[in-house]
């Protein structure tokens, strides 16, 4: 008696779409959001007055030495050029990148200031990772929590879910605004009861400004987005995001690998139901061995 080479071959088969069908349904382990996509531009409406071009040089040199620093540190400023002619510049990368993906970040904003901007005496390129600004000596300053831009996502539907929202927001955003103040690196990412929130200032503001500038960017969240499910808000020395996910959040991974403990539980299963399946099918290989040889034997009366 035994499996019919024909039923065996079945089993097998089906073994192995199994396994495939298995895989396929494993949980997908999210990668970082393009971290070079555009965001906003801001260009002055005044442009280079440069017969002899020596703007256009200094601007040249300056925006080349702020792409060579990031590929060493997150943020850093530098000047090119002296007196009226100086000019100064700064960038800045998101907190989670790595210094190679900020520096792959920063090498794309000068080409793209020259696009958008041309000439004009000061310009902003804010990329989703990083952003570069320069501008001219003596342009006029702005206040730290100027409002420069806002991206609303769709609204909540359900009034419990936009109740639901709004508490859990706030207590998330304060999260962030205690973060920023209490990190050396001015940056904080974290999440509360499915309310994901991001929040990060320019490298040179003080502690005490940078939760100020945190939480203005919040406030002007809540009364711009209203019930928003997710918002952005970008302010001159800093910046805010949140998203909302009802059915809780979902696996975001960054350049320094934040995601670490998730992912590796994600791998973990992964692995151990591949090994599962895999002790199965060596089982009913070896199962096939032993009938082959006596398919044989009975072949050979």
């Amino acid at each position: 008696m035994g499996f019919p080479r024909k039923s065996f071959s079945l089993l097998l088969s089906v073994s192995l779409v199994s396994i495939t069908i298995i895989l396929g349904n494993f949980p997908h382990v999210a990668t970082a959001a393009d971290f070079t996509n555009l965001v906003f531009k801001g260009c002055a409406d005044q442009k280079f007055q440069d017969p002899t071009g020596v703007y256009s040089q200094n601007l040249k040199t300056l925006l080349q030495t702020l792409v060579s620093q990031s590929s060493r540190r997150t943020f850093s400023t530098a000047a090119s050029g002296e007196g009226a002619n100086a000019i100064t510049g700064l960038y800045q990368c998101r907190g989670d990148l790595t210094t190679s993906q900020c520096y792959s970040c920063v090498s794309k904003t000068p080409e793209l200031s020259d696009k958008l901007c041309g000439k004009a005496v000061a310009a902003r390129v804010q990329l989703s990772g990083c952003y570069l600004r320069y501008e001219v000596a003596g342009f006029k300053q702005v206040p730290e929590t100027e409002f420069l831009y806002k991206v609303c996502g769709s609204s909540s539907q359900a009034s419990s879910m936009r109740t639901e929202l709004e508490s859990k927001r706030e207590t998330a955003f304060n999260m962030a605004e205690d973060g920023v103040k209490s990190g050396s690196s001015l940056f904080y990412t974290g999440d509360y009861q499915s309310v994901y929130v991001l929040g990060q200032c320019e490298g040179d503001l003080g502690t005490a400004n940078c939760g100020d500038c945190v939480k203005t960017a919040f406030e002007t969240a809540k009364e711009d987005c209203g019930d928003s499910v997710s918002a952005q808000v970008y302010l001159d020395k800093c910046y805010i995001s949140y998203s909302y996910y009802p059915n809780g959040i979902p696996t975001i991974s960054s350049g320094r690998g934040d995601t670490r403990e998730r992912t590796q539980k994600t791998v973990a299963i992964a692995v151990g139901g591949v090994a599962g399946l895999g002790f199965i099918v060596v089982c009913l290989m070896c199962l096939k061995s032993v009938l082959n040889r006596r398919s044989k034997k009975h072949e050979g009366y």
